[in-house]
């Protein structure tokens, strides 16, 4: 049995062709796989025409309304064919989205701020974007880029969403319009039809690039976003590199790849009022219609604080593979540290998650995949492939409600699935497994580590 589990491992990171392999050639296919991940993914390239803000009118005393200058900036980098557009140290206070041409990077110096206006009218006229995986028009998200190539924001400086006194406020008015955007998705209505934002009050993502090749985050710091903080959607060749996050308003996930490919999020100091990185592929029809998966995604080096750490799903239609998460720890509380979502509502397939070398402290679940996320979808019949899983040195103090946790389905059982090296201090329901398939629990202690057993004693009653 050991052995075919083993062989069966063989598909996270090689063809179905290598069977019956140990241990140790898998993990080294694995780092083999990851490794040529990496070297397809660059980031941006940053031109050398430098040019600063203040040379379009943007003065740094919190008061200017800065918008033209960027508009402005963005407008002559796009007929000089690219620009390092350097922000020097001041707030400049935005009345409204910057948006991106390509060949541009944004460098925040130390003690530059960028913050934006929060009314709401700013951000209109409508553009294309998506919703929770649905795509339509809304209020433009605060920083945006669509199509674009070789596109970067780096920097010590701070990126102040400003939200608290308005989108915040919004989620318990956006039931009517988050239904109607599903309702939509599922009736597969053009997308023409599907405008929303005044009266809708959905909120708008705060970076998204969207269609983007070649896209390079750094150094900045975000803080006080009006939705999810940075959405990378339909993108690809991205690197996420030592931001820093106080995002703690409603949805502040830290960064949402959705429909994205080849991407390394490292060295990340998050700090989120939801999940901190979330990995989507598309709603439902939607997500089956766009039939781009998010794959290649390196998450490595990062620090977790916030609601759960890694999540994939629940918005995966499209499905999900090749994720690995290396070498990360906590800098404060998480709900969950991996989390996988899905239900039949989805369809679609996560495949091929390698966990390694990752700690927390204290969490109410450690690793936890549900295939009935919501108890949505059960009258439906997409289910989801989930399989080929593989999970060394997770490690946790203490689990206050689960340990491991597999919930699978009779249609589509979780397979393929190996912990390795788990270690739980404090447990109070280490393992609770439903409907899976070839799954192996080794070397692992969930709830401290057994010592030598007792010998019998006179004072033992062995026939009570």
């Amino acid at each position: 049995m050991k052995t075919i589990i083993l062989s069966l491992f063989a598909v996270i990171c090689v063809s179905r062709a290598y069977s019956f392999v140990n241990i140790d050639i898998t993990e080294h296919k694995c780092v083999e796989k990851r490794d040529s991940i990496l070297n397809t993914i660059t980031g941006a390239s940053i031109s050398k025409n430098t040019i600063s803000i203040t040379d379009f009118g943007a003065k740094g005393d919190g008061l200017k309304n800065c918008k033209p200058a960027f508009d402005k900036a963005m407008k002559t980098a796009s007929k000089q064919g690219g620009a390092h557009i350097v922000v020097p140290a001041g707030t400049y206070f935005v009345k409204g989205p910057i948006h991106f041409v390509s060949n541009v990077c944004l460098d925040l110096a130390d003690g530059a701020i960028i913050k934006f206006a929060p009314d709401p009218k700013y951000y209109l006229p409508l553009v294309k974007t998506s919703w929770e995986g649905t795509f339509l028009y809304n209020y433009s998200p605060f920083i945006y880029g669509y199509g674009l190539h070789d596109v970067a924001i780096i920097g010590k400086g701070v990126i102040d969403g400003n939200a608290m006194s308005t989108f915040a406020t919004w989620k318990s008015k956006q039931k009517e319009g988050q239904a109607l955007s599903r309702k939509m998705n599922h009736e597969e209505q053009p997308l023409n039809l599907r405008r929303f934002g005044e009266g809708y009050w959905l909120r708008p993502q705060f970076i998204q690039f969207y269609n983007c090749k070649n896209i390079t985050l750094s150094g900045v710091f975000i803080t006080n976003s009006p939705f999810w903080c940075v959405h990378l959607l339909k993108s690809e060749n991205i690197i996420c590199r030592s931001l820093r996050y106080d995002a703690k308003l409603v949805n502040n996930d830290g960064i949402d790849p959705e429909c994205s490919r080849n991407i390394l999020i490292e060295d990340i100091d998050f700090n989120n009022g939801d999940d901190n990185v979330a990995i989507k592929s598309g709603r439902d029809n939607d997500g089956w219609t766009a039939s781009m998966p998010s794959e290649n995604i390196i998450i490595r080096n990062c620090r977790f604080k916030g609601l759960h750490a890694v999540v994939l799903g629940s918005e995966m239609s499209a499905g999900v593979h090749n994720v690995f998460v290396e070498n990360c720890t906590y800098g404060g509380y998480c709900k969950r540290g991996i989390y996988i979502k899905t239900n039949p509502d989805r369809g679609g397939f996560i495949r091929n998650l390698y966990v390694k070398n990752c700690k927390f402290d204290e969490v109410e679940d450690l690793f936890y995949v549900t295939s009935m996320y919501a108890g949505e979808g059960l009258d439906n019949n997409h289910y989801t492939d989930v399989e080929n899983i593989y999970v060394d040195s997770l490690i946790c103090r203490k689990a206050t409600k689960a340990g491991l946790v597999l919930q699978g389905t009779p249609q589509k059982p979780i397979k393929n699935v190996i912990f390795s090296n788990v270690e739980i201090g404090e447990v109070a329901n280490a393992v609770s497994f439903d409907n899976t398939s070839a799954v192996e629990i080794r070397n692992s202690h969930l709830g401290g580590r057994a010592g030598v057993p007792t010998q019998v004693t006179s004072g033992d009653n062995i026939f009570r």
